[in-house]
């Protein structure tokens, strides 16, 4: 019994099988690559890692009770789908 080519599991796979075996002498395209990212200024980066740590805890101690348990049953709405 003859072997049998394992086809692509991948729909993309799937597609650039089909295209070859329609346009054989296509050449594949070829995208540039990303350009690199601007490096950041450490001490902007320091900067906002502090704010970012200490914003949930300095605004949970600003809220009131009331204020608290309001933001929490919205939340819990939204993370619920029932708002």
């Amino acid at each position: 019994m003859p072997k049998r080519s394992r086809k692509p599991k991948d729909v993309f796979q799937i597609a650039l099988q089909v295209l070859d075996t329609v346009v054989p002498d296509a050449e594949p395209v070829i995208t540039p690559p990303p350009e690199p990212e601007k490096p950041k200024n450490p001490a902007a980066v320091a900067l906002g890692r502090l704010g970012g740590l200490k914003g949930g805890k300095a605004r949970a101690a600003k809220l009131t009770a009331k204020e608290r348990s309001e933001s929490a049953r919205r939340a819990a709405r939204k993370r619920w789908g029932k708002g």
